[in-house]
């Protein structure tokens, strides 16, 4: 057997290591620390093309965030980003548990301020502390970490708030768990799609049109109502690439050659080797690289929990249309959405009310369901509505 051939017969190997007491007390001493991040940073300025980039990333086609002359037509009053722009400037940061494996598990989002072209976004992460040690079906034991993301714009306004939470968990254990995945009967990966069903997917993505310029009038909403369906797949390596393009992750920015090698050199638990090429790669490779997701104890390559975030983000924009707004949202990141996945996203509206502040808005239920029929993405968020007499929600936050 040749050494090319034995490489390419290994397995990746990431560090391993078990919760102990020594680990606890060392993550007990940094909570509320406010983290350094600067190597995580994707973006400090809503300029165009960062904001073209972070849109088509999430393949995001209101021509609102695009268009500078929408932006100026709209409640908006001037070109403007979505707001899940903010987690293209900062999304997370690989932090703390050495030896663990890690999934982002869930988040919950609140947007105060429009983002316009040209504003300057100053991101801060504090570490609010961990919940743990649990025992877990997954793996050994697990940890879960909370976060606090803050973005400030250049006038010292806070845009944004968004808490979120990782699962840290025992790579030995879920990789001796996980093994048999692959072989469930109702688990085939990469899913074997037929050409008349992909075809019947890139319709139904073609055929999904944001509400745009047209106001969805609270008088109009009922409970009950449906919202507007949001698909995206069948999910490929560009999908994730232009995600990674559009600032929205990784943790921490990818690098290449010298400039990635010194950091791996300083920080050994951000890399494992490719057991085919025999490079050196980053963690976060676990989203196109399927050695590292099988290192993880992951049958298969998988998308990112900030990712899934900004579908939802979007799926509401889509509805409220381009003069309501997004109070905030929050969603649970169950299962994996493997590449070559469909997800059909959706929802409800479940509450209408007037909210202390006078505004009119709808509370609404969201899901999004993969092509065997679980719901990856429960969610909830509470939304603002134009109503036909008085000012619009956007115009209420619109700079001045």
């Amino acid at each position: 057997m040749t050494s090319t051939q034995e490489t390419r017969d290994a397995e990746a190997l990431m560090p391993e290591a078990v919760i102990d007491d020594d680990m606890i007390a060392s993550m007990q001493a940094k909570v509320g620390v406010d983290l350094r991040i600067d190597h995580s940073v994707n973006n400090e300025e809503a300029t165009r093309i960062a904001v073209t980039k972070f849109a088509g990333g999430i393949g995001d086609i209101n021509t609102l965030w695009t268009d500078p002359a929408r932006g100026i037509a709209s409640d908006y009053g001037a070109p403007v980003a979505p707001p899940s722009f903010v987690i293209g400037c900062f999304s997370g940061i690989q932090f703390g548990w050495p030896g663990l494996g890690s999934f982002h598990c869930s988040t919950q989002a609140n947007f105060h301020k429009p983002v316009y072209w040209g504003d300057k976004i100053t991101a801060s992460c504090k570490y609010e502390g961990f919940t743990g040690p649990k025992p877990s079906n997954f793996a050994g034991k697990t940890v879960t970490d909370h976060f606090l993301n803050t973005y400030v714009n250049q006038h010292g306004e806070v845009v944004a708030e968004i808490t979120w939470q990782v699962m840290n968990f025992e790579r030995a254990s879920a990789r001796s768990r996980s093994t048999g995945e692959a072989k469930k009967p109702d688990l085939v990966l990469p899913h074997p799609w037929t050409a008349e069903e992909i075809e019947r997917v890139e319709q139904r993505v073609l055929s999904e049109k944001p509400r745009g310029e047209i106001p969805r009038y609270w008088e109009d909403v009922e409970v009950g109502d449906a919202l507007d369906s949001l698909t995206k797949g069948p999910i490929g390596l560009t999908d994730e690439v232009a995600f990674i393009a559009g600032g929205g992750t990784p943790i921490p920015r990818l690098k290449a050659h010298a400039a990635s090698l010194m950091d791996y050199d300083a920080h050994p638990a951000w890399t494992f080797r490719d057991p085919v090429l025999g490079s050196a790669e980053p963690i976060y490779a676990v989203h196109y690289n399927q050695a590292a997701a099988n290192a993880m104890g992951v049958a298969f390559q998988y998308d990112v929990g900030f990712q899934r975030q900004c579908w939802q983000t979007q799926l509401l924009t889509h509805w409220i249309g381009d003069a309501g707004w997004i109070i905030d949202c929050d969603a649970q990141y169950r299962g994996f959405v493997y590449l070559s996945d469909v997800v059909e996203l959706g929802g409800e509206v479940v509450e209408k009310l007037v909210l202390d502040s006078g505004e009119y808005a709808v509370k609404v239920k969201t899901f999004a369901r993969n092509q065997r029929g679980g719901d990856v993405m429960p969610g909830h968020a509470t939304l603002a509505l134009p109503t036909r007499e008085g000012a619009s929600p956007v115009a209420l936050r619109a700079r001045s």
